[in-house]
């Protein structure tokens, strides 16, 4: 039997950290006498980030004295007190690894489940001063755990803590935690997860996903993985302008071997050197056919774009412009359900790769080619693609013309006629593709089921910090220059040398204005995963999983040579 020792809460507020104001509820006070538990709360308790915290699933936070004592000791601190890791019952008793998903629990007047450790995101690592507390709350294997209310009622300090009834398969809270961040899982005990209904329905689906990949496991390596590492020197072979200002430029390798193959969709990193300094890095969608040997990129001229311009005037036959390996997770899946190649201007140029590779399959599925563009002279590959979508026995285009049309709407899409089946892969102006998968989602398709292609900075994530203003433009820090190797965030089209004042890589990112994406900052949850296009890493706060090939954590890393990140 266990005790309520504390009833903590607290109100969300605003907390300066470092540059950032961050929005938060972990702040908890003990409250004295007894406290009104509910559905989705206790009386004068709140959450700031309501994605991550609060809510039916994660009402009450739980946390045990136990581990407080293994953690004055651990980390040498006396002045760690109830409430001080978020939670708003400190309990005696009801260890993690004893606790089971699916636990009932009688407190006081109140009933209540157990339904997935706690979520470790880098506020708790505010709340104690200690950057590294969410990876250490995994790797000692103290996470605490949330309750559900089954039954609203009166709690106090002192109340018993009673058991009653035991969760399916008795998966403890620490091994449940243990399967999502660290490595080495069973899959007889993912399965297990899974078929425990009392689990979250967002830790479900991630326990689903794991199973996915692993029984994707045995098939061969993925092609995603980069084929080459770095950057190698390609040749010009050929140019042919489209329209006037869309130019295709045929690259080969140095040595004439054929090219490895692109996965149809990705694109290819250019380090245009010459073009500026330092040398601007540029990606551009590969848009022949994948299984040529051979690649091509189609870039339209844009009037304040250093690149472009320096690609319609320079890349000439016998040129050589250094590349990275063909990347990207837009591509093409194998499969047998209807497709639909959706994209506007420029956009084509991604899912053209798409209908080459169904052309060379001799594929059976139902395709639809549908693009938009301003009028018929913006109008680039109409003869590559009237001919590709004829060799597809299913094949269907239809091209619209906005001047004449107007944009492509809910009415439009659906007179299509896509089943709801369909996969659907969208290119374009970031306002089309949104505009495009709400009409598809009109439409019947699952949004799971559309993807969509973005080439600059992917949006932020970035749980409880305040917006303060309009994002500024990617820039270098402030202060003295670094006199470190050379950081380059491709999507953001900067350069800067790395300082050892920054703990990561994230924290330079941040001081650029570079948009990030992050929740635990101390290397668990892989939120911050960037992809590596040149140059080697080493972590100062090893990871407890490692990312991919070609991949980095960047919460943790710092730079160990010259680097450039898909960020």
């Amino acid at each position: 039997m266990g005790r309520l020792v504390s009833v903590n809460v607290g109100l969300p507020k605003n907390v300066q950290w470092r540059d950032k104001t961050i929005y938060t509820g972990i702040w908890k006070t003990p409250v004295d006498g007894p406290v009104m538990v509910r559905r989705l709360n206790i009386d004068g308790d709140g959450q700031g980030d309501l994605a991550g915290h609060g809510g039916e699933q994660r009402a009450v936070m739980v946390y045990q004295v136990e581990s407080y004592d293994f953690w004055r000791t651990y980390l040498g601190r006396e002045d760690l007190e109830p409430g001080h890791f978020g939670e708003n019952f400190t309990i005696s008793g009801l260890a993690d690894d004893e606790v089971c998903i699916g636990d009932r629990y009688r407190i006081g007047e109140a009933e209540f489940e157990v339904t997935q450790p706690r979520v470790t995101c880098f506020r708790v690592g505010i709340r104690t001063d200690e950057p590294k507390m969410p990876n250490l709350l995994v790797s000692q294997r103290r996470p605490g755990f949330y309750f559900r209310v089954i039954s609203e009622g009166v709690v106090r300090a002192g109340d018993d803590i009673v058991r009653t009834r035991r969760g399916r398969h008795e998966l403890s809270v620490a091994d449940v935690d243990a399967l999502l961040y660290l490595p080495n899982r069973d899959d007889e005990q993912l399965r297990k997860a899974v078929d425990v209904p009392a689990l979250s329905p967002g830790w479900q689906q991630s326990f689903r996903d794991l199973l996915a990949e692993s029984a994707s496991a045995a098939a061969p390596p993925s092609a995603v993985e980069p084929p080459w590492v770095g950057f190698r020197p390609l040749r010009v072979t050929g140019r042919h302008r489209e329209s006037p200002q869309v130019l295709s430029i045929r690259l080969e390798s140095a040595d004439d071997t054929a090219l490895p193959p692109p996965l149809p969709g990705q694109y290819l990193p250019l380090r245009l050197v010459g073009a500026a300094e330092p040398a601007p890095l540029r990606s551009y969608s590969l848009s022949g056919d994948p299984g040529a040997g051979v690649y091509r990129i189609s870039v339209k001229r844009e009037e304040r774009g250093l690149a472009s311009r320096w690609l319609h005037s320079r890349a000439r036959p016998g040129s050589v412009i250094e590349a990275a390996a063909p990347r990207g997770d837009f591509y093409l899946t194998e499969g047998g359900d209807p497709v639909v190649l959706l994209s506007a201007g420029i956009g084509a140029t991604p899912v053209l790769a798409m209908l080459y590779a169904l052309s060379a399959a001799r594929s059976g599925r139902d395709v639809w080619w549908v693009h938009s563009t301003r009028n018929p002279q913006t109008l680039v590959f109409a003869e590559e693609v009237a001919a590709l979508v004829d060799s597809l026995p299913h094949g269907r285009q239809r091209v619209f013309y906005t001047e004449t049309q107007g944009r492509l709407d809910r009415d439009s899409i659906a007179a299509l006629g896509v089943p709801t089946n369909a996969i659907a892969y969208l290119c374009g102006p970031t306002q089309f593709m949104a505009d495009a998968r709400d009409c598809l989602t009109a439409t019947g398709l699952d949004p799971a089921h559309i993807h969509s292609e973005l080439f600059g900075a992917l949006p932020s994530i970035n749980p409880g910090v305040v917006e303060t203003g309009a994002r500024r433009t990617p820039h270098p820090p402030g202060g003295p220059a670094g006199t470190g190797p050379a950081v380059t965030f491709a999507r953001s089209g900067l350069t800067v040398n790395w300082s050892a004042d920054y703990a990561s890589i994230l924290d330079l990112a941040e001081a650029c204005d570079v948009p990030t994406r992050f929740s635990c900052r101390s290397g668990v949850c892989h939120v911050c995963v960037t992809g590596v296009v040149a140059g080697t890493t080493t972590y100062a706060q090893p990871p407890l999983e490692a990312p991919g090939e070609g991949e980095v954590l960047i919460c943790s890393a710092v730079p160990g040579s010259e680097l450039v990140l898909d960020l």
